[in-house]
């Protein structure tokens, strides 16, 4: 059976294949759809977790309880679970366990490009990069089987690109691997110093095995071509080589990067002219082939950052691109990102813009974009949850200044907070901070695609669980200012940040109103009654061309130069309201139905 897949989705039915009972993941670009297709399988148990170090202690749990088990992430997901990561590298498994990193040269929708291939020497676990959909499904069998044969955690390393291209793949049946019958051992599976430090030893000799299999798998493989020129490359890298330099190249292409296999590595770039190493971000093979002692071309030819898509390739090599049609670049206009049409997060970022003195810590999703034009209300964004920390810190430094009147506003939304949000409020609680903690729960996971979080009532199969209450959590946390509003009401959402400026406590502001383009629940249609049910006109007759409602960054809203009015394009619009207030001139109302 064949089937068009992208990596992800081979990557699912790879699992199903492989005999994976148990799958854990957050939600993160390019990674998401992983966990969402395994979900379709109705012999795995895929579940979202809160954060990725939960999701991987979850998929260790069920490795050494004797189910196969993978847990996937982003690149910047493998910073947040690395503690488990580089623990489990010590005990081992029981039965299979993957760790999936979906790296994303280029950063097409992340804070930072780190290269995960260093996390495999790091935590000293052998690594597996696929280059296409069929290679993404099989691995992940072969990489189960590596992990039970060398008692080993393996980590499988992806792109975006492998990620989200699609080439064709043969399937096959579900392969039935037992639960392995669990053993108590404390020895091997309690990682206090008395038994860490002979695990120790035990991870070295288990990387002199890998390294002895990295030189006799068929996963690095030499294609023998023209002599004169030698690739080395991994992953998508080897694709984009074979475009550019078709059969005028000799390729070695590494599909077990972690421990190198050395002597494949000698073979081949013993017998070629010119070695260029082609891999994106950091020179990781070419450092190697160095250490071997061969000369190469690597960074000191091709850029340290982007994609090296065939494009890239061939300018770095001839100086030049192909021929394109050519075209007038003056007239293309600049469309970045922006808050979708109703997005509830509108309301909140056109009040805070209002606000003096202050300063916005962000985080990490959809709200981010409160940084852009017309908002201007991000001043500082670090990493997933950082918010509430970041802002605690900064404050704390304002208020050492003599007559200070600088407040900071610490800005995430409902599934970060439950990410790793909440330590950062604990720590404010905890060290009496005063900082302005704003929660946008917007009633889902949305950057990623709308994810069940542990706040929607829903697992990831759909299957109904409780419902956490964002304000009952924050009390809990020892939070005595709590005020919930409708962010869609300028009103409210002006004299809840009145009111958190006037206490010189930490503070609490939950903002609660569903994405416009999340599929509502039943639950969401019981609490928001009429929700996304109206729509708003302009009257051409009484707009007085002030562009105001431009300023509230809706995009279903246009101002028409030749006519000197607003318009709102019914198709986009989805009856928040935002606009209708901010008009001076009560030009905008709602459309009769």
């Amino acid at each position: 059976m064949k089937k068009l897949m992208t990596g992800n989705e081979a990557v699912a039915y790879g699992a199903y294949e492989a005999g994976v009972r148990y799958a854990s993941a957050y939600p993160g670009t390019p990674s998401t759809e992983i966990l969402e297709n395994i979900a379709l399988y109705g012999d795995i148990k895929a579940e979202w977790s809160a954060n990725e170090k939960v999701a991987l202690e979850a998929a260790i749990g069920a490795s050494i309880a004797g189910g196969r088990a993978l847990s996937s992430m982003k690149h910047v997901g493998l910073n947040v679970a690395s503690d488990a990561f580089m623990t489990v590298a010590y005990t081992g498994v029981n039965a299979g366990l993957v760790v999936i990193t979906a790296d994303e040269p280029g950063q097409h929708s992340s804070q930072n490009e780190q290269d995960n291939r260093h996390f495999a020497p790091f935590g000293k676990v052998p690594m597996l990069e696929p280059s296409d959909s069929q290679e993404s499904k099989d691995m992940i069998g072969i990489a189960l089987q590596i992990s039970e044969d060398y008692d080993t955690p393996v980590l499988f390393r992806m792109t975006t690109r492998v990620c989200h291209s699609k080439s064709i793949v043969e399937c096959g049946e579900r392969q039935n691997y037992p639960i392995r019958e669990y053993k108590k051992d404390k020895a091997k599976y309690v990682v206090v110093p008395a038994y860490a430090t002979k695990m120790r030893v035990k991870v070295e000799e288990r990387l002199k095995k890998l390294a002895e299999y990295s030189n006799k798998t068929d996963l690095n493989f030499i294609k023998w071509n023209d002599k004169k020129i030698g690739v080395i490359s991994s992953g998508i890298c080897y694709n984009y080589a074979r475009a550019v330099f078709g059969d005028s190249a000799s390729y070695l292409k590494l599909g077990f990067t972690y421990p190198f296999p050395d002597e494949k590595i000698r073979e081949f770039a013993s017998q070629v002219d010119k070695i260029y190493i082609i891999e994106e971000n950091d020179p990781i093979i070419e450092e190697r082939v160095k250490m071997l002692g061969f000369e190469c071309h690597g960074k000191d030819i091709f850029p340290s950052y982007g994609e090296l898509t065939p494009d890239v390739l061939r300018k770095s090599i001839e100086g030049q691109n192909k021929e394109t049609i050519d075209y007038d670049k003056t007239l293309v206009v600049s469309r970045p990102p922006s808050l979708c049409a109703g997005c509830p997060h509108r309301g909140f970022f056109y009040e805070i813009g209002k606000s003096k003195d202050v300063v916005i810590a962000g985080d990490i999703g959809c709200y981010t974009l409160g940084v852009g034009d017309p908002y201007d209300a991000i001043d500082i964004t670090i990493d997933m949850g950082s918010a509430f920390g970041v802002g605690h810190g900064a404050q704390s430094v304002f208020n050492m200044k003599e007559g200070n009147k600088k407040r900071v506003i610490a800005v995430q939304g409902d599934s970060t907070f439950f990410h790793t949000g909440i330590n950062g409020l604990l720590s404010t609680v905890y060290n009496n901070g005063n900082t302005i903690n704003v929660i946008l729960d917007n009633r889902t996971t949305g950057m990623t695609g709308h994810q069940e979080n542990p706040g929607t009532g829903y697992t990831l199969d759909r299957g109904i669980t409780e419902s956490l209450d964002i304000e009952a959590l924050v009390r809990a946390c020892g939070i005595k200012h709590v005020k919930k509003v409708d962010p869609n009401q300028l009103d409210q959402m002006g004299e809840a940040i009145d009111w958190a400026l006037s206490i010189e406590e930490a503070s609490v502001i939950i903002t609660r109103w569903p994405c416009a383009i999340k599929k509502l629940s039943e639950e969401d249609r019981e609490e928001f009654k009429d929700v996304f049910t109206e729509k708003y006109r302009v009257n051409p007759v009484l707009c007085i061309s002030c562009k105001q409602c431009t300023r509230c960054g809706c995009p279903a809203i246009e101002f028409s130069n030749e006519y000197l009015v607003s318009k709102i394009d019914i198709n986009s619009c989805v009856g928040c309201g935002v606009c209708s207030q901010v008009c001076p001139a009560l030009a905008i109302g709602k459309v009769e139905k």
